[in-house]
């Protein structure tokens, strides 16, 4: 393997937790909101950290950044979470330089997504660079890395079919209600939050139950509004919530709170009731489903429902993942091309010296000199010579750090890279 030179003194790492291996309680420790985001950013750059990103979804927690060792970031994400060193080590990854790079391919590309084919994550990508951006925490690298991965993603999306058919979340919530409850078109559904899996949720239902009966409810009023507007269902203000639900067939929770929203004492004795919390960390309390009308299903339940949707994403994963080395191989050439940079200028810079002293000798030596038609000859044999060099340097089968400083010695060329 190349050793792909991405810093002078740190290592580049991602660490993180994911949905694979880490439950929707454990994940919650350990959730960022942007404010989050922001500080756990601002102190990083107090410690001298040279770029990171954050990225925080209801799938995973994950940190990008240059560190001596991990546990440098890793310290971070729990001084800015209410998780545990303890707890993040049992479920935690970390991948350094190159499978820290070939990580976020995936990630970026939705082959990592807790729904295959899922490309929400871009837009979370492109949020955590601009972000990281306002703290001063980007850098050439960075902007590389993400515009590759954009590009890939990109490409994956408009290449293959990987995100063909209706699979998401939102489409998930709505698909496990259609198969639960009997007669949804004439049930009272109510709807508690309009974010963007909010949103998402509430257009699906429109569209697969035609149900009339669709309520919504938001802390901000105006924003269910909107969406009501749209789609003309029926907005409550939110201090009437716990009636409502007491009314509801069905409670969609798509909250973004800290803490529960959902709690026994605001659904009181109800009537049977569906929950379906779609919200990380949990927004409905875990004893709401000891209530005996009532039961609560999970974000990460709805996320393991597969059909053929999923089956026939699948069989494209070949196709993208073709894509994503094809994309990250420009990126690492890019990457391995800033190594010996610096010393094929400085090479160009000792040729051109040299040129210049011998044009100078023979234009004194020479009364005939052609001076502007040697100077010409001279740079294209420069451009040449370092070009071949270049490509030498490129080569997968050579050892970069011996070449360059074999280069160095032969040229005697006083160069740092970066």
């Amino acid at each position: 393997m190349r050793k792909y030179h991405i810093s002078k003194h740190n290592s580049f790492y991602t660490v993180g937790l994911s949905y694979k291996n880490a439950n929707a309680n454990i994940r919650g420790l350990f959730s960022l909101d942007e404010a989050a985001s922001d500080s756990l950013l601002g102190r990083a750059r107090e410690a001298g950290i040279e770029g990171m990103l954050v990225i925080s979804t209801c799938n995973r927690t994950e940190i990008y950044g240059f560190a001596q060792h991990p546990f440098q970031l890793i310290k971070l994400l729990c001084e800015a979470t209410s998780g545990s060193m303890e707890a993040f080590e049992k479920v935690a990854y970390v991948y350094k330089n190159y499978e820290a790079i070939n990580h976020l391919f995936r990630v970026g590309t939705g082959l990592d997504s807790q729904i295959l084919g899922d490309f929400e994550i871009i837009s979370q990508l492109k949020k955590s660079f601009n972000q990281a951006k306002k703290h001063g925490l980007t850098n050439h690298f960075l902007e590389r890395l993400c515009n590759s991965v954009i590009r890939a993603s990109k490409r994956v999306k408009n290449e293959t079919e990987i995100s063909s058919g209706a699979t998401s979340v939102a489409f998930a919530s709505v698909q496990y209600i259609l198969n639960t409850v009997p007669d949804i078109s004439s049930k009272n559904i109510l709807l508690f939050g309009t974010g963007k899996i909010g949103r998402n949720t509430c257009e699906n239902l429109v569209k697969h139950t035609e149900n009339p009966h669709i309520t919504l409810i938001n802390r901000t009023k105006d924003k269910a509004e909107k969406i009501g507007g749209k789609f003309q269902l029926v907005v409550k203000d939110y201090s009437v919530l716990s009636s409502e639900i007491k009314k509801a067939d069905v409670l969609i929770v798509a909250t973004g709170a800290h803490s529960p929203t959902i709690t026994k004492e605001l659904i009181g004795s109800a009537n049977p009731l569906l929950i379906l919390d779609l919200s990380i960390p949990k927004n409905v309390a875990d004893h709401v489903d000891t209530l005996p009308e009532v039961s609560v299903v999970h974000l990460d339940h709805l996320s393991k429902i597969t059909d053929d949707t999923l089956e026939k994403r699948r069989s494209y994963i070949p196709q993208a993942e073709g894509i994503i080395r094809e994309v990250q191989a420009e990126f690492t050439n890019w990457l391995e091309s800033r190594k010996f940079a610096p010393v094929i200028k400085a090479l160009k810079d000792k040729l051109r010296s040299m040129k210049e002293a011998e044009l100078d000798f023979q234009s004194k030596k020479q009364l005939d000199f052609d001076a502007a038609h040697a100077d010409l000859v001279s740079d294209r044999i420069i451009q040449k010579i370092t070009k071949q060099f270049a490509n030498h340097l490129k080569e997968a089968e050579i050892d970069t750090d011996d070449s360059l400083e074999l280069i160095r010695k032969v040229f005697q060329l006083e160069v740092d890279t970066p």
